[in-house]
């Protein structure tokens, strides 16, 4: 790697780039590389044309069906789109005449009712085949009493139960301070946002016609009550509820207290709850119209201001109405809208997958794609998380394209990777710096991180009678924890050669100590990590290995959690190779991580098995094997893979996701990963072969910028006039060129390595090898009249036979080596 050097010239390279090492098994490695750049070629096809990417966003029908029953009540022509929105509901029902929350899953009498209901509104007959298929499923489900919250309050808005059948909402609450047990900045952020809304309409009661006319006992659909003229929900009793759950039957209480009190809408205080209602609506609503990026509170929000006065044509509400319109999605199956957006998510993710792939980081529209990001950070003075977070400045990014008052932990997290993944000097950049203070800021105080808020953990809160989604908190959660813990690990390690704020980095390091507490407490017996937002424990397990193999070294315990969670991964393997879990995973744990393959699912666990396995290990090829078979989605010369299945998660149990972009950059990531640890692997194999003969390794010290002792291993060579100490954090450099990282067991191997220098094919072989077990340290000199943080130190031959000291250090020639 070194040759001759004087204090004047910088030593050549004369070892090739890892990725240049031939492998000695190049069939698997070789395909991999064909398909990354299938896999490319396929990304830039699918990249819109100001450098971001952004797919649909699946869901089940309810948010279409429920724009349906909006535009409805707002008098909204639907003549045009209504042929559109049929031909969709229609493709999406199954053969039993239900609708379900996510494909592969039984019917749902909520959302089959909000479908049906829908249709009827857009005049396809009832006694159409799927009309009829579709009554019979929600008759033998139990009717329309059986249908959740929310979808009784859009059925109360016309009539067709009862509104007292909607629990209790008073506009008061608004009043409540943010120091109280409950008010709406304990609720998580979707929630708040719909809540608040909510306070309106539940004042008012609206009434709104449908095609039959205008009716408070409207029979519009009074085909699906088993007794349509008994509508109001049998819900359990008072003493029902306090013999299952004593807090839940307090909560009923209350909100019997407030019916008989007619919900307090003569309240002296009410017309000040509801101009609060309004003023907090108002402020939140974006420039463009949006609310919170995400529709449901988009819906409530332009219903509360029309019946506080005002009007269609008023611009708060024509803008609104067009946020709503630009999460419609149109293609041959007909026209449906998004629940959300997901741009910067799948901007970055994209980012970080072609990264991974091997891309030139220095690739113009992937530079263009980070720029989109980065102009895109939340700074501003909006934000529900400053309410428990006061001293805290803006630096997070949101999942759309307007929302700066909901920014999230994990997706500023994913911009950190995906910004760091690209250039490794941005880890000291303002944006880079704002959103990891921003992080540490958010971290809960039981060492986790949530998505949207802090320490919003009042669980107590679910056992509200509106509840019945179990989704009205936004506590700590081990995927988002596990990628934070990858950001900061990615941080700490280009810290090493990029100057990075000593302050900072500090703080980093005791929030990760903090958060892998955490993490150990919430580890599952067998191995795993619950997935909050992604299904499920494969998700989870994967992002949590990913951040912890920043922080195994020298630390047993964490050794031990990542061995069991990798040994609980691979035990999941399906046959053929790949990975599954199903949804029922959240309500049977039981049947955690087994399922259908996806490529989504199967990536992640490929990347959580190699964070602890080497690449040639079985299962990895096995699951890399799957993934290469299964790439068969072709759009002109790039390849994608297929996947049908949600894996994405809104609200464990009751509303699931699927992103158009999870079948094809996480395949990426793991299949670019594994050949980086081919190539680590192989790189590590080639010099252990070079160095047969016998001579032992010596021991020298290093000093490091904190006065700290810490050992190298070093290999001198008698025919040379220098020798070459390079040490990144984990990671083995070949001086500015790709680092390889060494196994846990490499120390024991060193000792084997003969003095001299060696060559495989012609190329001279380094002279140092150094093992993550026995290094640490780095080293901090001037150069070019700057602080840097050096990593590569050339001792004069005339000193080889002393240890390191100050004095030799200052005397040696640096250079920065690059990653």
């Amino acid at each position: 790697m070194v040759a001759s050097a004087t204090k004047t010239e910088k030593p050549q390279l004369l070892l090739q780039k890892t990725g240049d090492i031939e492998i000695d098994s190049p069939s698997l490695p070789s395909k991999v590389s064909q398909a990354l750049s299938k896999a490319t070629l396929y990304a830039f096809d699918i990249m819109k044309t100001d450098s971001h990417w952004c797919g649909e966003l699946l869901s089940n029908v309810t948010v279409t069906a429920e724009h349906i029953m909006f535009s409805q009540a707002l008098g909204l022509d639907l003549s045009a789109a209504g042929p559109l929105y049929i031909r969709w509901l229609l493709s999406e029902q199954r053969q039993d005449g239900s609708w379900s929350i996510a494909p592969d899953y039984p019917g749902d009498v909520s959302t089959s009712s909000e479908a049906y209901f829908a249709l009827k509104i857009l005049r396809l007959p009832t006694d159409s085949p799927e009309m009829e298929r579709a009554r019979g499923f929600i008759l033998r489900s139990g009717g329309v009493t059986k249908v959740r919250v929310l979808s009784r309050i859009y059925f109360a808005q016309f009539g067709l139960l009862p509104w007292d059948a909607v629990p209790q909402l008073p506009a008061e609450l608004i009043f409540m301070p943010s120091q109280s047990p409950i008010n709406i900045y304990t609720f998580a952020s979707w929630a708040r946002s719909v809540i608040v809304p909510l306070l309106i309409l539940q004042h008012h009661r609206p009434i709104y016609a449908l095609p039959n006319g205008r009716h408070t006992d409207n029979n519009f659909i009074d085909e699906l009550w088993l007794n349509a003229k008994d509508k109001m929900p049998h819900d359990p009793t008072l003493y029902e509820t306090w013999r299952r759950d004593a807090l839940a039957s307090l909560f009923v209480g209350i909100d019997k207290v407030l019916w008989g009190l007619g919900g307090l809408r003569r309240f002296p205080l009410r017309s000040l709850a509801r101009r609060w209602c309004v003023s907090w609506i108002l402020s939140r609503q974006e420039t463009a119209g949006d609310w919170a990026g995400i529709v449901p509170p988009m819906h409530v929000g332009i219903q509360a201001l029309l019946l506080e006065g005002y009007k269609v044509g008023d611009p708060r509400i024509r803008h609104g109405l067009a946020a709503i319109e630009r999460f419609a999605w149109l293609d041959r199956k007909g026209k449906r809208i998004q629940a959300c957006v997901s741009p910067i998510w799948d901007t970055v993710l994209m980012v970080r997958g072609l990264c991974d792939a091997g891309i030139d980081k220095q690739d113009e529209r992937v530079q263009r794609a980070v720029e989109w990001c980065k102009a895109r950070q939340q700074v501003g003075l909006e934000g529900d998380w400053r309410i428990y977070n006061t001293k805290t400045v803006g630096g997070g990014f949101a999942f759309e394209y307007n929302n700066t008052w909901y920014p999230d932990v994990d997706d500023t997290a994913a911009v950190i990777l995906a910004f760091i993944s690209q250039d490794r000097q941005s880890v000291s950049t303002p944006a880079v710096e704002r959103a990891t203070e921003w992080i540490l800021n958010m971290q809960n105080s039981d060492g986790g991180w949530a998505a949207f808020d802090l320490n919003n953990d009042k669980l107590f809160l679910n056992k509200i009678p509106f509840c019945d989604m179990n989704n009205l908190c936004d506590p700590s959660s081990a995927d988002v924890t596990g990628r934070v813990l990858e950001a900061f690990g990615l941080m700490k390690q280009a810290s090493v050669s990029e100057y990075m704020d000593p302050g900072l980095l500090q703080r980093i390091e005791k929030a990760s100590d903090r958060a892998l507490l955490y993490l150990a407490q919430t580890q599952e017996p067998g191995g795993a990590w619950y997935g909050r937002w992604g299904v499920n424990y494969i998700y989870g397990t994967s992002n949590v290995l990913c951040g912890l193999e920043y922080f195994s070294e020298d630390r047993p315990f964490i050794q031990d959690m990542m061995e069991c969670a990798a040994s609980w991964l691979k035990r999941r393997q399906n046959p053929e190779g790949g990975w599954g879990e199903g949804l029922k995973s959240y309500s049977d744990p039981s049947t955690a991580g087994r399922g259908n393959s996806t490529p989504s699912q199967t990536a992640w666990a490929l990347m959580g098995l190699l964070t602890v396995f080497e690449s040639g290990d079985e299962a990895v090829e096995k699951g890399v094997t799957h993934l290469l078979q299964s790439q068969t989605d072709v759009q002109n010369e790039g390849a994608s893979w297929s996947e049908t299945l949600y894996t994405a998660t809104g609200f464990p149990e009751h509303f699931y996701l699927g992103y158009s972009f999870y079948r094809h950059y996480f395949p990426m990531m793991a299949l670019g990963r594994y050949l980086r640890a081919v190539k680590k692997s192989d790189g590590t194999r080639l010099l252990l072969k070079a160095y047969k003969e016998e001579n032992a390794a010596r021991v020298v010290r290093v000093v490091t910028d904190g006065g700290d002792e810490s050992e190298a291993i070093y290999r001198k060579f008698g025919s040379l006039s220098a020798r070459s100490l390079l040490y990144q954090q984990s990671e083995l450099h070949y001086l500015e060129e790709q680092p390889v990282k060494l196994d846990k067991d490499d120390a024991s191997d060193v000792e084997n390595i003969p003095a001299h220098g060696g060559r495989e094919n012609g190329i001279p072989l380094p002279m140092i090898i150094a093992s993550r077990r026995v290094v640490a340290g780095n080293c901090k000199t001037r150069l070019e009249g700057k602080s840097r943080s050096i990593v590569g130190i050339l001792i004069p031959s005339s000193d080889r036979t002393s240890p390191l000291t100050d004095r030799a250090i200052d005397e040696a020639l640096l250079w920065r080596a690059e990653s």
